[in-house]
Parts: structure tokens; C-alpha cells; sequence
């Protein structure tokens, strides 16, 4: 009896103990797979923080190598610039030297030039009038200009078509229906030259700026809203971007009073560009001191100075999301600025100085007129060029004279340009063509508030970037 109790005992305790043991060897079985996954997590995790740290050093060591390509860009355009100069001295010295000596002498020495350097050549002689463009050729491609109003004879044109005041007078274009007229809202006064106009996005305010003043007027009522003068000649160290900033803006040219270096503070000051802030709340100022200047119109104080141009500054335009102003300067260059920095995050340099810039309406391209006869379009993110348009192309379409004035249609595709040619061209940026061209009044001059002493001249898209409006002052008339 009592050895089948304790065998009847002993199963359920050796059953027991090898579920127990099945138990553990499930639980090992699940720890090291567990184990496994951590490993192979931890590995993952190891792997991709390490390429974390390539790709960073990468992306540092490309935006390094990018940062020292801008810089030898810059430099080599430095280096040419002055290597041209000095080719250019050089050549009108020979052509001096030239010019005293005996014909034959100077046929001699021009034959032994060319032979020499034929006989030095180790290149193929290319026939270059392959790549040249007739001129008859390439004018072929240009349209032909309309006749302008201004052939038109006002005392007989017909009454329904003109307007005369003793102030100005406007005169239709009798080939298109009138769907509007023309009037003179206001009469703003200057004590010196006005050298900019600009409106403000909504239409309500316009400033104009002339000698050491920028002023403000309300469209309407003509009332001066706002007189703004730097009587401080930008010294006071309390402003934004003064100061400390300086030279991290481009180098500073300033002197121990915060005044641009050669600079007369008691001489004139011109103000040769204004442009209002997309929200009407700012007002940039650019002058002859070479010094960008933001204003705040409700307190009328100046909020930060943006300093960098070795030269007058002669256009101005903010981006949409009025963070960013991009300006142009006679010292060859277009600069972006950020206004949260006070810092100059871009600088485009070209051949000659810049008369007039521009923003698309999304901000994304920048566009400049220059004195030699060129448009240029770059992408404000890289600085990228995006179309060259002048007369260098095939179709010779390009303006034959500098460039002054420049303005995007509302939806960013055209862009409008006006030159001292005469012409006003619209150019499809899509197609680098220019779709028309429109005749000026003979001997007027393009400008965009640039330098208005005697002719005042405003180049507009309208809002529904059907019509390109011109506004020039010929004398004492309106145009």
C-alpha cells in the first residue's frame, strides 16, 4: 500500500519539474531571440548613425567646397576685371604709339605680328565667319517697331482722342477703343530733384525721394503722410544691423562715425531708391552714402541699415514674404539681404553697374537691368542664372542701349523692360523671346526713379498683367 502511494506521489512531481523545464528552456528560447533583435537593432542603429555622420560630413564639406567655388568665382571676376583694364591701357598705348609712326612702318609691324603668331601656333586656324551673324541676317529677325503716338499731330487728331490741359495733355491711340481717361490727381511739390517714385502694394501711399529726405504722401488727399531724414547721418549705435554688423555685411567702408568713408555729411544726399514693404508697415531707402536704410512708417524711425555696396544704390525691391530685399548698386553687383540677419545672404556680380531690380510675385527669380544693355533672371534660392536677355542672342532681340527699367507681370511668366533705345520689350521667360516691342517718344529715357532731374519715368504690369503701362515726363507734358 505504501509503495503505491509513493509512486502514485513521484508522477506528478517528475511531471512538474519537466513542464518547469519546458518552461525555462521557452523562456531561454525567448530571451535570446529577444537578444538577437536588440543586437540587430543596435547594430541598425550603429550603421545608420554612422552614415548619419557621412552624410553630414558630406554635406559640410560640399557646402564648404561650394562656399570656396563662390569665392574663387568672385575672385578670378575681380582678377579679370583688372586684367581688362590693364589689356586696356596697354592697347590704347600702342594704338598712341601707333598713331606717330610711319604707315609702312606700322603695316610692317602689324604683318610680322600676325606671321609670328601663325608660325607660333600650335592651333587649327578656325574660320570664324561661320559662327558670325550677318547683321543683315539678325536684323531680319527683329520686329519692326510700330509707329508711336508721337507721329501723330495733336492739333489734328481727333477731339474724342486727345485731352489738353494747361498742365498736360493726353493723346489716345486712335487704332484702339478708349475704355479710359486720364486725369491729374495730384501735384506733389519737391524742394530739390526727385530722383525715385514708388507706390506702395495697395495703392494708398506713395514716396518719393530727393535730397537727404524721403517723403510720403497719401494718394487721395495728396497730404504728406510721413517726411523721413537721417539727421543722425546713420551714427546712432542703438540701430540694428549698425555697428558690430558691419562687417559681417560685406565689409563696412565706414568710417569711426558710422558715415561711408569719402563721404561729405554736409554735401547733398540723394536718395536714389524707395520701395515699401509688401505689408506697407516698412520702407526701404537706398542713397548716394552707399547705405540701406529701413524704416519704420508708424514711428518713423530708422529700424536697421544694411551696409555692403561700394557704390550708389539705385534700385530696391522686397520679396512677398517681406524678409528678404534685393537691391542693385552702381559697383556691379545685386545683393539679397535678410532683414531678420541684417545680413547680406547673396551677392550676384555682373559687367557694369545695376540700374533697376525686381522680385517675381512668388519670389522665386530676381531680375536686373544693367548698363550694358542686359536683362538678367536668376533663381533667388541659388543664384543661378536663369536667362541672359540681350542683343548676343540669334535673333539680336535684345535692347541696344542700357537698361533702366525693369517689372514682372502678376503671374511671374513675362517680364517687361525698358531701355534708353527707346523700347519697351516683353520678354516670355518660359521661351527666352520677347513677344512685342513698343516705340517711345523719340529721345525719351527709360528710368525707374533712377535719376529723374529731367525726365521722370515709371514702368508698371497692371494687376490683371494684360497691359504694360509707361508714365514720361517730355518737357512740361505727360506721356
Amino acid at each position: 500500500m505504501s509503495v503505491y502511494a509513493s509512486s502514485a506521489q513521484g508522477q506528478p512531481n517528475a511531471a512538474l519539474q519537466q513542464q518547469q523545464q519546458r518552461h525555462q528552456q521557452r523562456l531561454n528560447e525567448l530571451l535570446d531571440a529577444v537578444k538577437q533583435e536588440f543586437d540587430y537593432a543596435f547594430n541598425e542603429a550603429s550603421n545608420y548613425s554612422k552614415v548619419k555622420e557621412d552624410y553630414d560630413l558630406k554635406c559640410s564639406q560640399q557646402t564648404a567646397e561650394m562656399q570656396q567655388i563662390r569665392q574663387t568665382v568672385y575672385e578670378l571676376e575681380m582678377a579679370h576685371r583688372k586684367i581688362k583694364e590693364a589689356y586696356e591701357e596697354e592697347i590704347l598705348r600702342l594704338k598712341t604709339e601707333q598713331t606717330g609712326a610711319p604707315k609702312e612702318q606700322r603695316r610692317a609691324a602689324i604683318l610680322d605680328a600676325y606671321a609670328a603668331q601663325e608660325q607660333l601656333s600650335a592651333l587649327t586656324v578656325i574660320d570664324k565667319s561661320q559662327y558670325i551673324v550677318n547683321p543683315l541676317e539678325k536684323n531680319s529677325h527683329v520686329k519692326e517697331i510700330p509707329p508711336f503716338l508721337s507721329d501723330l499731330d495733336f492739333v489734328k487728331a481727333n477731339p474724342d482722342f486727345k485731352k489738353q490741359t494747361p498742365e498736360f495733355y493726353v493723346l489716345y491711340n486712335p487704332a484702339l477703343k478708349r475704355e479710359l481717361d486720364v486725369d491729374l490727381m495730384q501735384s506733389l511739390d519737391h524742394s530739390s530733384v526727385v530722383c525715385c517714385v514708388k507706390f506702395s502694394k495697395n495703392g494708398e501711399f506713395v514716396a518719393t525721394g530727393c535730397n537727404k529726405t524721403t517723403q510720403v504722401f497719401d494718394v487721395k488727399t495728396g497730404a504728406l503722410v510721413a517726411k523721413l531724414i537721417d539727421d543722425n547721418n546713420s551714427a546712432a549705435s542703438d540701430i540694428e544691423g549698425d555697428g558690430a554688423n558691419a562687417g559681417e555685411n560685406g565689409g563696412s567702408g565706414v568710417n569711426g562715425s558710422g558715415t561711408p568713408q569719402g563721404f561729405n555729411v554736409n554735401g547733398d544726399l540723394y536718395i536714389r531708391s524707395v520701395c515699401f514693404s509688401p505689408d506697407g508697415k516698412l520702407l526701404a531707402t537706398g542713397a548716394e552714402d552707399k547705405l540701406i536704410r529701413i524704416w519704420n512708417l508708424q514711428t518713423k524711425r530708422i529700424i536697421k541699415i544694411l551696409r555692403g555696396h561700394e557704390q550708389d544704390i539705385y534700385s530696391l525691391d522686397f520679396f512677398p514674404d517681406g524678409d528678404r530685399l534685393v537691391s542693385g548698386s552702381g559697383d556691379r553687383t545685386v545683393r539679397i539681404w535678410d532683414l531678420r540677419s541684417s545680413q547680406c545672404s547673396l551677392t550676384l556680380s555682373i559687367e557694369d553697374g545695376v540700374t533697376t531690380v525686381a522680385v517675381s510675385p512668388d519670389g522665386k527669380l530676381i531680375a536686373a537691368g544693367s548698363l550694358d544693355k542686359t536683362v538678367r533672371v536668376w533663381d533667388s534660392s541659388t543664384g543661378f542664372l536663369v536667362e541672359r536677355l540681350d542683343s548676343g542672342n540669334e535673333s539680336g532681340n535684345g535692347h541696344q542701349d542700357s537698361v533702366y527699367s525693369v517689372a514682372f507681370s502678376t503671374n511671374g511668366h513675362q517680364l517687361a523692360s525698358g531701355s534708353l533705345d527707346r523700347t519697351v520689350k516683353l520678354w516670355n521667360l518660359e521661351g527666352k523671346a520677347d513677344t512685342g516691342i513698343v516705340e517711345m517718344e523719340n529721345e525719351t529715357q527709360v528710368r525707374d526713379g533712377v535719376d529723374a532731374m529731367y525726365r521722370l519715368i515709371i514702368l508698371l504690369i497692371s494687376e490683371d498683367g494684360k497691359h504694360c503701362k509707361l508714365y514720361a515726363r517730355v518737357g512740361p507734358y505727360f506721356i
